[in-house]
């Protein structure tokens, strides 16, 4: 799959809105064929600071995304609420979702 994690920071004057000005971007990307997950976070330290978690099942499917109509459009409506360019980790990862963290184990109930 393709993993990536990118930061996008918020002009102040819209990071309370961010969510929702990206909202059509993220219902498109989400419905997908292709995408495993792609999930916003806000960072606890820096509140006009966004993180966000996206997988893709392989490079056809990542392709597939940034040729959409809805990439090319979010291209173009989400950058003037950024403070600068977003930052990116793009990998490709030999597994198709999550493991689990066996070092954080929860013990078994019962």
């Amino acid at each position: 799959m393709i993993f990536i994690t990118a930061k996008f920071r918020v002009r102040p004057e819209y990071a309370d809105r961010w969510i929702e000005i990206a909202d059509d971007f993220t219902r498109a990307t989400r419905d997908e064929p292709g995408c495993l997950w792609f999930d916003w976070s806000r960072s606890v330290t820096d509140p006009t600071e966004y993180v966000l978690v996206e997988a893709f099942r392989d490079e056809e499917a990542g392709a597939a995304h940034v040729q959409s109509d809805h990439f090319k459009e979010a291209q173009q409506t989400l950058p003037p609420h950024l403070v600068e360019t977003p930052r990116v980790v793009n990998a490709n990862v030999p597994q198709d979702g999550w493991s689990e963290l066996g070092e954080m184990a929860v013990p078994q109930q019962g």
